[in-house]
């Protein structure tokens, strides 16, 4: 299975390996633009055997990144250099898209972030490097609607650059998560009456500017950690309506929204497979499968179960950027490399 091809609209890819966007932390200019780093950093996972790469988070707007050495798509400037890493990714048989963002509330370098309400987020401080988050604003409704327009110049970009999916960020406890945890949206105007309205209108702004063949990929949180946090039941409600306005894959993570309480996040292989399971069952979408995957075995048995259409590799690719032949070749026995590595990737 995991070698077998696998198509959405027009994209196809070649086997059922996803990259998941992991941030590099590594715009040392602080402009949004990808350098050196970053095209090797892709390029090499394409050579790697990965069927679809999909680019880290990047922010929609300067102060939407998570940190300003993050990525961002806000002006046509920064288009060239994602061509360059879309050419080369094509050159070695692999497909890639881009993940766009807001980080909101979790905006670690912003001077004053800004959320679906004013509510802090609650983080260890060995995960942000200041060692704390500012207290975000909760955004005017003018000021979402500008958020709406920002991810759809960002697609916009997305699109002219040459990507082949795009992705949405709705997990994690970044904004469009946050409009959509009861926990964290407090608002009384239209985008608190209806926790999935702004993620329903940056779908359809999104989707207006993509080819119809493009599919359009959004990740979410199916369960929240935090005490009094949403179960896949609310997940599911409010992905029904995303789906309805136009997602056609579903990425299946959990939580990130901040200190798990009681409920504790497994860490164990396979532990969120059971929520793309359940989200593949009820929406009768194409789902990507994501966390603890990197033993091939395990990767391979999501996919025979038919748990999962993709499976997506993080941390197992930061350490072996060369995961998806590797893979291939413990599950199929036989793997076709780069004619340059086959005399040990054989």
């Amino acid at each position: 299975m995991i070698a077998e091809p696998f198509q959405v609209k027009k994209l196809k890819l070649k086997n059922r390996i996803v990259m998941a966007p992991m941030c590099q932390y590594s715009v040392d200019k602080e402009d949004g633009i990808p350098n050196d780093w970053n095209f090797v950093h892709y390029v090499s996972r394409a050579v790697g055997g990965a069927g679809l790469i999909i680019m880290e988070m990047t922010g929609v707007e300067p102060d939407g990144r998570i940190t300003n050495q993050d990525l961002g798509l806000w002006s046509d400037d920064q288009v060239p250099a994602y061509k360059r890493i879309i050419n080369e990714v094509h050159n070695h048989g692999a497909k890639i898209g881009i993940q766009i963002a807001h980080a909101g509330r979790k905006a670690e370098d912003a001077k004053q972030p800004v959320g679906a309400s004013n509510i802090p987020v609650e983080v260890l401080p060995e995960e942000t490097k200041n060692g704390k988050l500012n207290p975000p604003r909760a955004l005017e409704t003018n000021e979402v609607e500008r958020v709406v327009t920002s991810f759809k110049e960002a697609a916009k970009r997305a699109v002219k650059a040459g990507f082949d999916t795009i992705e949405l960020h709705g997990a994690h406890g970044y904004l469009l998560h946050q409009f959509m945890s009861p926990s964290i949206n407090t608002r009384t105007d239209k985008y608190g009456e209806d926790l999935s309205r702004f993620g329903v209108e940056v779908i359809k702004a999104v989707k207006s500017v993509m080819p119809q063949e493009m599919p359009l990929i959004m990740r979410v949180s199916a369960i929240e950690y935090i005490d009094g946090g949403y179960d896949i039941e609310h997940a599911l409600k409010i992905a029904k309506k995303f789906r309805d306005a136009g997602v056609d894959v579903f990425h299946i993570s959990s939580g990130g929204e901040g200190l798990p309480g009681k409920k504790k996040p497994l860490n164990s292989p396979g532990y969120q497979v059971p929520f793309a399971r359940r989200f593949k069952d009820e929406l009768n979408v194409p789902v990507i499968a994501v966390g603890r995957l990197e033993t091939p075995q395990v990767a391979e048995a999501v996919l025979s179960n038919q748990d999962a259409d993709l499976i997506a590799v993080a941390r197992g690719m930061l350490n072996d950027p060369y995961w998806g032949l590797h893979a291939i070749k413990e599950i199929d026995k036989h793997v076709t490399p780069p004619k340059q590595y086959g005399r040990a990737i054989r």
